[in-house]
């Protein structure tokens, strides 16, 4: 008997002992304390989802501003609501949220250490949603890789490549290195060089490359296109050529010229040279046995 008063009056929590955590009143109100936190926290989970959702619906309601911008706020004010509700609840149960804050702090700055890879690309995501150096359906190429951004996380950049394949990149290694977005301006500028023979009259060659290219609706004559001869190479004198062009229409465009070009200098009879090699074979002289070979480029 003796050992059961004692195990009654043993402090079992916030100073009480068994035999007061066994009455009525005390059971009342860790019920009331249960109700409460559950109704905090369906009021957190409640308001959260209608805070991402307003800030997402503002994101995508203006072409002017960035989707993924805006989801990560979203994102970012859910997680910060539900942690003040986890933090009301506690404080419900008479739990000291001060010091779970100061070891939720130091935890993290242990987990910081041990994982200071993961979190540079979060850091590097961040960055990359802040500043925006290409947004979802934008062409780029970064680290190697080139292709259209399909995705855009904290932890990584996914984009489908020329052939459709789906590259995953550590954001770490996009912010990290030279970003190239073919997407960012409406014009580009195309650039060739198209070779002639020295015997070839330069005026008739230019006119059919002005022709061929211009008259091509793609072309843009403002600014002006540039076709010009700019270099006398061994085996022919070069025009260097270069026209602006609406950047969705680049690569198909210049693939076009090439073989425009080429036909409209065959029409207008101007020559298009190309390396040859002749081989002259001498007699070989008496001290040698072997016969000479003499290259010469043409």
């Amino acid at each position: 008997m003796d050992s059961v008063n004692s195990l009654m009056q043993t402090e079992i929590y916030d100073g009480k002992s068994l035999a007061d955590l066994v009455t009525l009143e005390f059971l009342a109100q860790a019920l009331g304390s249960v109700v409460a936190a559950v109704v905090i926290l369906l009021a957190g989970f409640i308001v959260a989802g209608w805070v991402k959702r307003r800030i997402v619906q503002l994101g995508d309601s203006n072409a002017k501003l960035d989707v993924t911008l805006f989801h990560f706020l979203g994102n970012l004010a859910r997680y910060v609501i539900l942690a003040f509700a986890v933090l009301f609840v506690l404080n419900t149960f008479g739990v000291k949220t001060t010091s779970i804050v100061a070891a939720i702090g130091a935890a993290g700055l242990a987990i910081g250490l041990a994982m200071q890879g993961a979190l540079s690309n979060v850091a590097a995501g961040v960055m990359i949603i802040l500043f925006r150096p290409f947004k979802l359906g934008d062409f780029i190429e970064v680290d190697g890789e080139m292709g259209t951004v399909h995705e855009i996380t904290l932890n990584n950049t996914v984009i489908a490549s020329l052939s459709n394949l789906k590259v995953i990149i550590p954001n770490s290694e996009v912010w990290g290195n030279t970003i190239t977005n073919y997407s960012s301006f409406d014009t580009r500028r195309a650039e060739w060089v198209f070779g002639v023979g020295y015997g070839a009259n330069l005026a008739t060659a230019e006119k059919a490359i002005r022709d061929a290219i211009m008259g091509d609706s793609r072309s843009h004559s403002d600014p002006e296109p540039f076709i010009q001869v700019n270099a006398l190479n061994s085996s022919s004198v070069d025009f260097l050529v270069r026209v602006w062009v609406d950047a969705e229409e680049y690569f198909q465009y210049q693939a076009d010229m090439k073989r425009k070009v080429k036909e409209a200098l065959d029409a207008a009879g101007v020559d298009i040279p190309f390396p040859t090699r002749t081989i002259v074979q001498a007699e070989a002289e008496q001290e040698g046995g072997n016969a000479k070979q003499v290259d010469q480029a043409a």
